[in-house]
C-alpha cells in the first residue's frame, strides 16, 4: 500500500512525496480514509508512529474547500504541550504547502500580536494548548462554535498535566455536531471515560508501541543498591554517582538524560554543572524562547548532555543522538520505549541505559513484559560485558 491508495487529492499526496515518503505507516493507513469519511477515531498510538500524518493529511483535504469567518477557526487541534503545538504546526506547513490554509499556532511564552491578525480575519487550523485557548476565548477573541474537526492529540499527557478540566471545557464550547479524532498512548478508565463521552460511534485504531531494536540500540540497566524506599525518588544521590561511572565508561557524543519530576530535573542539572559536564536543561517553567534556544544550542551540539522530562521532551527530534539515559524508570511502560527510541534512529548506533532502584521493581516489570526480554544489567564496577538481568 502506498499514500496513493488512501483517497487523498492529488496536492496533498504531491507535498508526501515532496518530503520523501511513499508508504504510509499503520496508523496513517487505518485513520486517513476513516478521517476524510468524517467518521471519529480513537486511537491509541505512541509519538513516533506518524500519528501526527494520520490526521493532518485529511484535515488539509477536507480544509481545501470553504472559508473560515472573522475569529471562526474552523478546526482546532489540541496539545498538551508547545513542542508538540509546534511540530503539528509543521506538519501543516510540510503537507499544505500546495494549500493555502491559513493556521495559528496558540502557545504559551510568545507574543499574540501576530496570532491575534490571523484570528482575526479567520483561521483554517488552529493549533493550541488548553490554557492559552481558554484564555483568548475567555477575552472574547476567539470563537469555537464553528469548528467542524476537533482534535484531542495525547490525552493521556493532558491526564497527567492536570488539562483535562480545561479539555472538558472547550469541548463544551465546540459545536456537537462536529468530527471529533481522539488520540491517546494509553487508555486508562479515565481516558476511556473521556473518549466515551466526547466521541459518537468511534472508529478505534489502535497501533502497538514500536519494541526499540536490537540491531541498533544497546539498552543496559543498572541498579543502585541504596535506594530509600520510605520516600518516591529514593537514592539520588546514588544515582547521580552511577551516572558520573556510566558516562565515564561511554563514549558520548550527545545525550538526552530523562527525570521523571520536574524538581529532579534542576537538581541534577547543578550537580552535573559542578561536576564540569557540559549541560542544558528543558523543563515546563521556561518560557517558549527559552525553550527553544534551549533546544536550538542542543542540536548545535553547545552543550552535550540535555535533561529533561518526558512531558518537556515531547515533540523533540535529534539526530544521529548517541545516547539516552534513563535516570528515573518511567512509571509508564510506553515511555520507556519512547524514551530509548531517541536514538538507534536510521541505522545508526545508539546506546540507552536506565538507573533504578529496588523500589522501581513493579515498574521495571511493566517494561520488561511490553518489550517482550529483560534489559541487560550492567555492572559500573566490571567491564562493559552485559548480562540478562535477573
Amino acid at each position: 500500500m502506498n499514500f496513493r491508495d488512501l483517497g487523498l487529492g492529488d496536492d496533498v499526496l504531491n507535498a508526501v512525496e515532496d518530503a520523501g515518503y511513499i508508504t504510509p505507516t499503520p496508523i496513517q493507513a487505518q485513520a486517513i480514509p476513516t478521517v476524510l469519511m468524517g467518521r471519529d477515531i480513537l486511537g491509541c498510538a505512541q509519538t513516533g508512529t506518524g500519528k501526527t500524518a494520520g490526521f493532518t493529511l485529511p484535515m488539509i483535504d477536507i480544509l481545501a474547500s470553504g472559508r473560515a469567518k472573522a475569529r471562526m477557526p474552523r478546526s482546532l487541534i489540541l496539545e498538551p504541550t508547545r513542542e508538540l503545538a509546534a511540530q503539528v504546526a509543521d506538519n501543516f506547513d510540510t503537507y499544505g504547502k500546495y494549500h493555502k490554509l491559513t493556521k495559528v499556532l496558540l502557545i504559551g511564552g510568545t507574543s499574540m500580536n501576530e496570532q491575534m491578525k490571523i484570528i482575526e480575519r479567520g483561521p483554517d487550523v488552529l493549533i493550541a494548548t488548553p490554557g492559552r485557548l481558554l484564555d483568548l476565548f475567555e477575552r472574547g477573541r476567539l470563537l469555537l462554535n464553528d469548528v467542524k474537526t476537533l482534535v484531542i492529540d495525547e490525552a493521556d499527557r493532558m491526564l497527567d498535566m492536570g488539562f483535562i478540566p480545561d479539555v472538558e471545557k472547550i469541548v463544551s464550547l465546540v459545536s456537537p455536531m462536529r468530527q471529533t479524532l481522539f488520540f491517546s498512548a494509553t487508555m486508562a478508565p479515565e481516558i476511556r471515560r473521556l473518549a466515551d463521552k466526547f466521541l459518537m460511534n468511534p472508529k478505534e485504531i489502535t497501533v502497538a508501541a514500536v519494541a526499540p531494536s536490537d540491531e541498533t540500540i544497546t539498552q543496559g540497566l543498572i541498579m543502585v543498591p541504596h535506594g530509600d524506599g520510605r520516600r518516591p525518588g529514593g537514592g539520588q544521590k546514588e544515582k547521580r554517582a552511577a551516572l558520573r561511572k556510566l558516562i565515564a565508561r561511554e563514549d558520548v557524543k550527545d545525550a538526552i538524560i530523562f527525570c521523571n519530576r520536574k524538581r529532579d530535573i534542576g537538581t541534577l542539572y547543578r550537580s552535573m554543572k559542578k561536576h564540569g559536564y557540559s549541560v542544558g536543561q528543558l523543563h515546563g517553567d521556561m518560557d517558549q524562547s527559552s525553550r527553544t534556544e534551549m533546544l536550538k544550542n542542543f542540536k548545535d551540539k553547545k552543550f552535550t548532555y540535555m535533561i529533561c522530562s518526558d512531558v518537556a521532551a515531547r515533540g523533540l527530534d535529534i539526530p544521529a543522538l548517541s545516547h539516552v539515559f534513563n535516570f528515573d524508570v518511567p512509571t509508564h511502560a510506553e515511555d520507556y520505549i519512547h524514551r530509548i527510541g531517541r536514538t538507534g534512529r536510521a541505522g545508526i548506533e545508539g546506546h540507552a541505559y536506565t538507573i533504578a532502584v529496588a523500589e522501581d521493581g513493579k515498574y521495571l516489570d511493566a517494561i520488561t513484559k511490553l518489550i517482550k526480554k529483560d534489559i541487560p544489567s550492567v555492572n559500573l564496577d566490571s567491564d562493559k560485558s552485559a548480562s540478562p538481568a535477573p
